[in-house]
């Protein structure tokens, strides 16, 4: 997404745009795909940074003006209702800051003058200032909360979506997903994530833009520290200006023959499973009615790799596609649907043979559910297909070593490399999610690829 966004800003100033795809559909791991009669969302558990028709501020409001949208071109619903659930204690939110504010204000009355002291500090927080990425998020928050569980309970959520380091966050990163899942908020579109590709892709097109599918890239030529071109895997060559790369950092670094190795270390090393089952009524219907629930089955919030198996189960992602705000025009799903997110290890998943890798997946399929029906109804007599992806999947959709979902843990802002004209976009530019990515994009086609037009 954050190259088709560069692409669309780029082509509105009459510059020549190629973006280069080595699969046979868009979106990396936003994207979709069809099985046994059914559409799949991959990805997509919500947009983030929700903000109502009409807002002039804000992330989203910024990416509709940039790219001449409109509000109704992304037709998102907003969710209905989420929650962080942990053993005995369950904070609920949406999109008004208001009900997260009085559960807090329930479940930990002494902490509520405090979460206000936090919300306070990030209303003018600025996004890129590089200092406030080399803080510890852990730290930051003690100095603010005084009860270990709710510290916990507020990082579940904003880890899950957005932080590529182990234990503890960027300061700056948790500022930014805190606001983008609290302050502003969740939502869908009733068409899943095909709906945004398409739009971007039709949008790209409309402007002269060309998009070449199954058309990977083995090398980045340098040559006197420029990037001069491309070398694509079917061996053909191409010359360029400049190039965005959105494949990664260390990922792009490679491309380029680099031979500076001091940022493998900052290789990603959280990946995950996902599980979604089909069912044959709707989640609502099971006394089911929130959109997400970020649940963990201690006081204590585990987010690394797994370190002795294949996946770790403690703490995931329930998300329900069904339980948005949709118009009624839109109908409804036409089946009911629960996705289950938990973390995974790439290599031991790797290292799996053919028989074993479908087993295994069976297995932890299952472990995964009997984990989330503890925070959520047990659907599962009512499922009637289900399927799952790996961190293999991942690895394979996105090139993302170790299947890292978010990337490197160090992220390079101003998306400069070592080569004049090469840059990156997208998520170790420093900005995750759809709106992120998007974001992302069209700041690095501002910054590099316009100016002076």
């Amino acid at each position: 997404m954050s190259g088709l966004a560069a692409g669309i800003r780029s082509a509105y100033y009459d510059q020549k745009v190629c973006i280069l795809e080595r699969h046979n559909t868009i979106g990396g791991l936003n994207s979709f795909y069809r099985l046994r009669g059914r559409n799949y969302d991959v990805g997509l558990h919500a947009v983030t940074n929700f903000t109502p028709r009409g807002t002039r501020r804000g992330p989203f409001a910024r990416l509709l003006r940039q790219l001449r949208l409109t509000w109704d071109d992304f037709g998102l619903s907003p969710q209905l209702m989420s929650s962080i659930s942990f053993p005995n204690v369950e904070l609920a939110f949406d999109n008004n800051i208001d009900l997260l504010r009085s559960e807090v204000a329930r479940a930990f009355p002494n902490q509520i003058d405090n979460f206000e002291k936090l919300m306070d500090s990030l209303i003018d927080y600025d996004d890129l200032e590089q200092s406030h990425f080399e803080m510890s998020t852990r730290e930051q928050l003690s100095e603010v909360i005084t009860d270990p569980l709710l510290i916990e309970m507020i990082l579940c959520p904003v880890m899950w979506y957005g932080n590529p380091r182990e234990h503890d966050m960027d300061y700056g990163q948790f500022c930014i997903m805190f606001r983008a899942l609290f302050l502003e908020g969740l939502a869908r579109p009733f068409d899943g994530v095909r709906l945004i590709l398409r739009k971007l892709v039709r949008k790209f097109r409309e402007l002269g833009g060309e998009l070449k599918l199954r058309t990977g890239v083995q090398q980045i030529k340098i040559d006197d520290g420029r990037a001069v071109g491309v070398i694509l895997d079917c061996g053909d060559e191409m010359s360029a200006k400049n190039i965005l790369s959105s494949v990664g950092a260390v990922e792009t670094f490679r491309l380029c023959d680099d031979d500076d190795t001091t940022h493998v270390h900052k290789t990603g090393q959280l990946s995950f499973i996902e599980a979604i089952s089909i069912l044959d009524t709707y989640p609502l219907e099971l006394g089911h009615d929130k959109t997400i629930i970020f649940f963990n089955d201690s006081d204590k919030f585990h987010w690394q790799r797994p370190l002795d198996d294949l996946c770790d189960v403690r703490t995931g992602v329930i998300c329900t596609p069904n339980n948005y705000c949709y118009d009624a025009a839109d109908g409804e799903l036409p089946d009911g649907v629960m996705r289950i997110t938990a973390l995974a290890d790439f290599n031991r998943w790797k290292n799996l043979n053919k028989d074993n890798y479908d087993r295994q997946k069976e297995i932890w399929f299952n472990k995964v559910v009997d984990s989330a029906t503890k925070f959520a109804p047990d659907f599962r007599e009512h499922t009637i297909d289900t399927d799952m992806f790996t961190p293999q999947t991942i690895q394979r959709f996105t090139s993302h070593d170790n299947g890292a979902v978010y990337g490197a843990t160090r992220k390079w802002f101003d998306g400069t490399t070592n080569f004049k004209n090469l840059f990156l976009c997208g998520t170790d530019q420093g900005f995750v999610g759809i709106v992120g990515s998007i974001i992302s994009g069209i700041s690095m086609a501002n910054h590099h690829l316009l100016r002076g037009n």
